[in-house]
Order: structure tokens, then sequence, then C-alpha cells
């Protein structure tokens, strides 16, 4: 499978080419090698690390990096070797190489997560002190002055010179494992229930602390950071988490009204997030197309154009939409791969949650448990946001496609969570040691 992941990644790499020039590009070799040689070293440390885990997690996370640089080489060639595509400048030259190289780091991570996290429950020691690593790194950006954090209005970032970082890829995973922790250890308390309203019971007055803390907090995200995108998946991670643990709707309910009121209140006081809001809801506005909403309309204007199967890898016009190498390159391949690409790139990331889920359902131990299906349900949703962003579904947020969006913090943070997934798959699938029998033991019982 991982090598057919590989060579539909090089098949793709072609086509570009093909579409852009009308000839394979000079570099097929060199980029589909160094592809497969970073794909084989990640088999081979998931044989020798984690040999039972599910032997699908890997091909699908590796097809999608391959066709998410195949897509970022496409758009660093618009406008260069004669093609009369239009240059992006937000684009370098060697974007694709870049993100190649960050596919290599995202490896070491990957292959460092499985060497030294042997057994999921070892995380559970550092409950605590991953929460607190997570809040610093998601508060880092909003406490930078904005030259150092802030891009397209939301600060999310660290910017050193020409290095920049996205803290908040990486705090959900520390998140993920704090609240596993947290829910482990509290998790009987939260399941009481209190009074009943409209068929549905209502937790004890005295729990709804923790729910009321991280509700405060996403709120201060959007506030101090101006990120919808961030905010709803810290909040939106540690609710379906708390709804695996309790098993109770109403944690849901409550945690739905109480976000809804928060990125209510947010559009009304925050002018970003209120611009954020007005587009999604009049991005045909007269005065708004080339302004405000020009981006929105851009992706939704290509995908319409790419139709049921799409212009073909390079024979699109996706770099009319800004920023389409990152917070829009959904709508790219929708553009060139058409309706049937997009449900098939979809699909891949639906195979990819119901793996981390089935491996949620197959292990014992409730940390390790809680801790898969809440990293399978984060891919989830940053997936549902930024799709139904670029699709006019929910209001943009701005933030990542996994595996596929230009960027090294979002693509080396995918790998960590594959990674771990994988792991969890691995003690779930492992079979349990047999027995050792003595030969002179047998022998003696068989005599008796």
């Amino acid at each position: 499978m991982l090598s057919f992941a590989v060579v539909i990644v090089a098949f793709a790499y072609a086509e570009v080419g093909l579409g852009l020039n009308g000839h394979v590009p000079s570099g097929l070799v060199v980029y589909v090698l160094g592809f497969a040689a970073l794909m084989a070293v990640a088999h081979l440390a998931v044989r020798k690390f984690a040999p039972w885990s599910d032997p699908l997690m890997l091909p699908l996370a590796a097809l999608l990096n391959g066709i998410g640089i195949v897509m970022i080489y496409r758009l660093q060639e618009s406008g260069r070797g004669g093609n009369p595509g239009l240059k992006i400048s937000t684009l370098t030259p060697h974007a694709a190489t870049t993100q190649l190289v960050w596919t290599a780091v995202g490896m070491a991570a990957f292959v460092g997560v499985l060497v030294v996290i042997r057994q999921p429950r070892i995380l559970q020691r550092y409950t605590y002190t991953l929460g607190t690593i997570g809040l610093i790194l998601l508060a880092i950006p909003a406490l930078l002055p904005a030259s150092m954090s802030e891009v397209q209005g939301a600060k999310v970032w660290i910017i050193l010179g020409g290095f920049s970082i996205q803290p908040g890829e990486f705090a959900r995973i520390a998140l993920a494992v704090f609240f596993s922790g947290y829910l482990v250890a509290k998790r009987d308390v939260l399941s009481l229930a209190g009074r009943r309203f409209l068929g549905i019971d209502l937790p004890r007055a005295r729990d709804l602390g923790p729910i009321l803390v991280l509700w405060a907090i996403s709120m201060l995200i959007l506030i101090f950071e101006s990120d919808i995108g961030t905010s709803a998946l810290f909040f939106g991670l540690f609710i379906a988490m708390l709804y695996i643990a309790t098993q109770r709707k109403s944690w849901l309910l409550i945690g739905l009204l109480l976000f809804v009121a928060g990125a209510l209140l947010a559009s009304a006081i925050i002018p970003h997030v209120h611009e954020r809001f007005t587009i999604w809801r009049h991005p045909f506005a007269p005065g708004s197309i080339q302004g405000s909403s020009f981006q929105l309309v851009q992706g939704l204007e290509g995908m319409a154009f790419g139709g049921l199967f799409g212009t073909g890898l390079g024979q699109g016009q996706p770099f009319r939409t800004p920023l389409v190498q990152s917070d829009f390159i959904f709508t790219g391949f929708g553009e060139e791969l058409g309706l049937a690409g997009l449900m098939a790139l979809l699909l891949i990331f639906g195979l990819l949650v119901q793996r981390g889920l089935r491996a949620a359902l197959a292990t014992r131990d409730p940390f390790a448990k809680l801790l898969a299906a809440g990293l399978a349900f984060v891919l989830a949703l940053q997936v549902f946001i930024i799709v139904g962003g670029v699709t006019q579904l929910i209001p943009l947020t701005g933030i990542t496609t996994p595996f596929l969006s230009q960027g090294g913090s979002s693509l080396v943070a995918s790998w960590m969570v594959i990674a771990l997934l994988m792991r969890i798959s691995d003690n779930a699938r492992r079979p349990a040691p047999q027995p050792i029998q003595d030969e002179g033991m047998t022998q003696v019982v068989r005599a008796v």
C-alpha cells in the first residue's frame, strides 16, 4: 500500500509537468526518490518499533503528504518556463523542495515518537505538565507584538527573521494528552446527573467548572489572537472528549450553546471576526467581491470551474486565489481534480479518522482510548473547519489542511499525531504473550 501511494504521487508529479509545459518535469526522479526514501524510513521504523500497528495509517498519510507536495510544486511553477499562468508572489521558487525538507522533519518526529513512547500510558504521568505546556504554546502569540505574530489579521505565529512556527499545532497534541489524563481521573464525577430538562439529564452545577474554564480560555484566544479556528479546535476537542468519557449528551448541548454564544459575541466586538462573519453571509455583496471577500469568491469560482472531473493537474488557474498554497489549497484541488478528486481526498481523511477511532475501540487502556479518540476527532474537526470555510458552509478560519497545505508546523504535528495513533494501535493489536512451558514438567504431569 505504501508503494502504491508513492506510485500515485509519481504519476501526479508527471501529470503536472505535462499539463504545464507538455513534458515530464526534469526533477521527477529526484523528487520521487527523495519522497520514497523518506517513506521507506518510516516503514522500517514501523516494522521495528510498532509492527502490530494499523497497516493503513502510514500509506494514507503518505499519499496526502505526497499529493500536497505535488500541488505546491504545480503552484510554484505558475508563471515560469513560458507558462501563461500568473506567478504567486507569496510562494518561493523552491517551495516544493522546502516542503520535502519539512516532510523529512516530520518523518524524524514520527520516528522519534515511536521510539520514545513505547507505552501510551507513559504520557499519563505528565498530564498537568503537558497541559501547562499546551496553554503556554497557545498564549505565546498573543503576548508577542503584532510584527512577530500576526498574519492576515490572526496572531497565531511566532516569527523570528525568516523563520516562522505556529505553536498551536503542537499545543493540540499536548492538550489532547492533558484532557485524556484529566477526564480519566474525573470521569465518574462528571458522569453524575443533576436535574432533568426536556428529556436530557443535565450535569450538576458544581461540575460545570471545567467546561466554563475551557470556554473562557477559548474566548480569550478569540479576543487576543482573533483566531476562530484555534478557538474552535481547542474547545471542540475538549467537548468531544468529555462526551466520549461520560457518554452524556448534555455536555454536547451545553458546549455547543456556549461556543455559539461566544462566537456571536466575538463577531460583535472583534473587528477581524466580524469581517469574517460578514464575508460568510454576503460574499457576493457589491464592493466586497474585489475587496474583503475576493479570496473566498475566487476559491468558489475555481471549484465551480473545475466541475465534476476538474481541468487536470497543471491546466487550471488556481493561482488566481490568494494563499491557495496554504489556507485555500483545497480549492486548488477542486479546480484541477474536480468534485471527484475532492471526494477522494475527503475519503482518505475519513479513512484516517476511522482507523484512529478503530484503534480507540480496540485498546483496553482508558487513557489510550480517550487519547486516540481525541486525536482522531481533532483531525476530523480540522478538516471540517477548513473545508467548511472555503465552501462557505461556515465562516473562514484560516487554519491549514492537514498534510496538504504548505508549511512545516502543521505537517510535523500531523505526523506526530499519526505516530501516536499507530503506537496506540500497535499496543491494542499486539497478541498476548504465550506462557512458556517447561518440557520436563510437561512430561512429569503426563506421567502422573
